[in-house]
Order: structure tokens, then sequence, then C-alpha cells
């Protein structure tokens, strides 16, 4: 594991040849504009969060296992059990799009910034439609049957960024996404060197109107030499504003 260091190089904040914004700066910025700006425009990278190497793991097998119903042009079971009108999606750049080094990018000229998220999956429906798919993994008592909890928000807003870039790139692309959730079980009466998962598929209609104007709203943030004000929820800055309390004394 990495140590974390929170000064990052030049050339990967705002301005310098290596920083695009990506998904997951998007969602910081809507998260707490104040991180966002210390991280990108100053430098300070914002603490990451954990990497849940189980998660890695079933990524990975599910998109072994997509990719083998992906070479055959046929439908996935899951796809059959739900009734859905798809198949993986074949595409020439799909291993670039599943990369989290590249990924979908988009240049927007009006801001001059390069847009960037990694999907999970593709499929495509028998109207030629592009569906945005994304892989979730956790451990509950039930398994993750809908996205109700507002900290789920972030996963509906990670599928339109996913949908408008898509759409960028020229793509018919589904409002309909979906969540391939796979949930950890609890009721194994033996461990037996296996974790047995719930999936479940959970249709998402997403709508990405909202992505050009916050776009515009970031480039509006980088430019200015005000500190914006911190997310209301932001855990990172409470933390901050707790303890300087002690220490300013």
């Amino acid at each position: 594991m990495n140590e974390y260091n929170p000064n990052r190089g030049f050339a990967w904040n705002y301005g310098g040849k290596n920083w695009k914004l990506s998904r997951s700066k998007i969602d910081l910025f809507i998260k707490c504009p104040r991180c966002f700006y210390i991280d990108n425009k100053l430098g300070t990278k914002h603490p990451p969060m954990p990497s849940f190497q189980i998660n890695k793991a079933v990524d990975y097998q599910l998109k072994q296992e997509f990719d083998f119903y992906r070479q055959g042009n046929k439908q996935h079971p899951f796809q059959v059990e739900y009734a859905i009108d798809a198949i993986p999606a074949q595409h020439k750049d799909i291993e670039l799009w599943r990369d989290n080094f590249k990924g979908v990018q988009y240049f927007h000229e009006s801001t001059n910034l390069t847009i960037t998220g990694a999907i999970d999956d593709l499929w495509i429906n028998s109207s030629g439609e592009y569906i945005v798919v994304d892989y979730k993994a956790t451990a509950k008592d039930n398994p993750v049957s809908e996205l109700n909890n507002e900290w789920q928000n972030a996963y509906k807003r990670q599928m339109e960024i996913y949908q408008w870039l898509l759409r960028k790139n020229n793509l018919k692309v589904s409002d309909t996404g979906y969540f391939v959730y796979c949930t950890g079980k609890y009721d194994q009466k033996a461990f037996d060197k296996k974790i047995e998962f719930d999936v479940v598929l959970i249709p998402y209609t997403g709508k990405d109107d909202w992505v050009e104007s916050t776009i515009y709203k970031i480039k509006d943030c980088l430019e200015s030499d005000i500190l914006p004000d911190s997310g209301k929820q932001c855990e990172y800055c409470a933390y901050y504003y707790a303890r300087s309390k002690y220490e300013n004394k």
C-alpha cells in the first residue's frame, strides 16, 4: 500500500500537461467545491478512499464472464433471466474505455477541458442503443435491490457522466443503464474458502442534462482566485474545522 502523499506535482494539477477532469473529480466538486479546489488548483491531494481488493476481484470476474459471452455474441444468463433486450457490446474501443488511466474521453472545446471516465461494461440492444453498465459489490444481510440512499446518488451521477461521455463520442446511448449489484451473503453455514453473492440487476434511467452546466461551473471555480465554500456534508472539512478549534487556541 502506497503511503499517502498530499503534495501533487504541478503536471497533475489544473493547467498541467497530465491533468484531466475525471468523473471522480466532477463528483468531488459536487460534494465539496473547497476540497475540489484545494486538490486540483492548489495541489494538495484529497485523501483517497481505501482500495477494497474484494471489489476489484468481483469486477475482474464479472468482466471475464461478460467478455466470454461478448466473444460469442450471445446473451449473458443475467440478461436472459431479467428479460433484457441486450447482449454484451462489441466495440473496437471497449478495452480503452475500461482502462482506468484512459477511459472514455471528450475534449470540451468551449472550456478547454478534457473529460474522462472509465466504464465497467457496455451492452447493446436490438435498436442499436448502447447501454452503460456499472458493477457494484458489497456485503449486507439482504441483497441490494434499489438505489434509495442519499450516498447512492453518486452512483447515479457516475452513470449519467458515462452516458454523456459516450454520447459525446457519437454513440447512440440508451437512457436506461444497469447496475450489476453483487451482495456478499452472511447466511453461509460454513466459509469453505469462498464467499457467495446475491446478484441483482438494477435498472436506472439517467438524465445527463446537468453535466454540461456543471463543467462550466467547474471551469469558473478553477479560474477563480477565491477559495470556494465547503460542501454542507463534507466530512473532511467538518473534521478540519472541529480540529482547528483546538489547534488555534
